[in-house]
Protein backbone atom coordinates (compact mmCIF):
# COMPACT_ATOMS: atom_id res chain seq x y z
CA UNK A 1 0.00 0.00 0.00
CA UNK A 2 1.20 3.32 -1.18
CA UNK A 3 1.33 6.19 1.59
CA UNK A 4 -0.40 9.43 0.91
CA UNK A 5 1.65 12.37 0.15
CA UNK A 6 0.51 14.09 3.55
CA UNK A 7 1.36 10.56 5.46
CA UNK A 8 4.62 10.77 3.51
CA UNK A 9 5.52 14.11 4.71
CA UNK A 10 4.64 13.72 8.04
CA UNK A 11 7.27 11.13 8.33
CA UNK A 12 9.69 12.64 6.23
CA UNK A 13 9.32 15.90 8.84
CA UNK A 14 9.54 13.89 11.75
CA UNK A 15 12.49 12.06 10.83
CA UNK A 16 14.26 15.12 10.30
CA UNK A 17 13.12 17.24 13.63
CA UNK A 18 12.97 14.44 15.53
CA UNK A 19 16.48 11.98 15.54
CA UNK A 20 19.49 12.94 16.57
CA UNK A 21 21.55 12.84 13.39
CA UNK A 22 25.53 12.65 13.31
CA UNK A 23 27.41 13.57 11.08
CA UNK A 24 28.80 9.85 9.57
CA UNK A 25 32.41 9.88 8.86
CA UNK A 26 33.25 11.79 5.56
CA UNK A 27 30.24 13.92 6.44
CA UNK A 28 30.09 17.54 7.19
CA UNK A 29 27.38 20.22 8.75
CA UNK A 30 27.53 22.35 6.60
CA UNK A 31 26.22 26.45 6.81
CA UNK A 32 24.09 27.37 3.51
CA UNK A 33 25.45 30.10 1.27
CA UNK A 34 22.71 30.15 -1.61
CA UNK A 35 20.80 28.31 -3.74
CA UNK A 36 21.73 28.37 -7.79
CA UNK A 37 18.96 26.04 -9.23
CA UNK A 38 18.51 22.50 -9.68
CA UNK A 39 18.21 21.23 -5.96
CA UNK A 40 21.81 22.54 -5.40
CA UNK A 41 23.05 24.86 -2.62
CA UNK A 42 26.42 26.80 -2.18
CA UNK A 43 27.18 25.91 1.48
CA UNK A 44 30.62 26.35 3.50
CA UNK A 45 32.45 24.02 5.73
CA UNK A 46 33.67 25.30 9.58
CA UNK A 47 37.05 25.66 7.74
CA UNK A 48 35.95 28.03 5.55
CA UNK A 49 36.15 25.40 2.14
CA UNK A 50 33.02 26.43 -0.41
CA UNK A 51 30.89 23.58 -2.70
CA UNK A 52 28.09 22.81 -4.31
CA UNK A 53 25.84 20.25 -2.62
CA UNK A 54 22.28 18.48 -3.95
CA UNK A 55 19.26 17.98 -1.38
CA UNK A 56 18.57 14.35 -0.82
CA UNK A 57 15.30 13.41 -2.80
CA UNK A 58 13.37 11.94 -0.31
CA UNK A 59 13.12 16.17 1.28
CA UNK A 60 13.22 17.59 -2.03
CA UNK A 61 9.51 18.27 -1.89
CA UNK A 62 8.99 18.51 2.25
CA UNK A 63 11.97 20.60 2.89
CA UNK A 64 13.20 24.25 2.27
CA UNK A 65 16.16 25.71 2.43
CA UNK A 66 16.51 29.55 3.34
CA UNK A 67 20.12 31.19 3.40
Amino acid sequence: AEMSRATKRKHVVRELLEERVRPAEGQSVVRVLGSPGNNLHEVETAEGTRFLASMPPRFRRHIWIKR
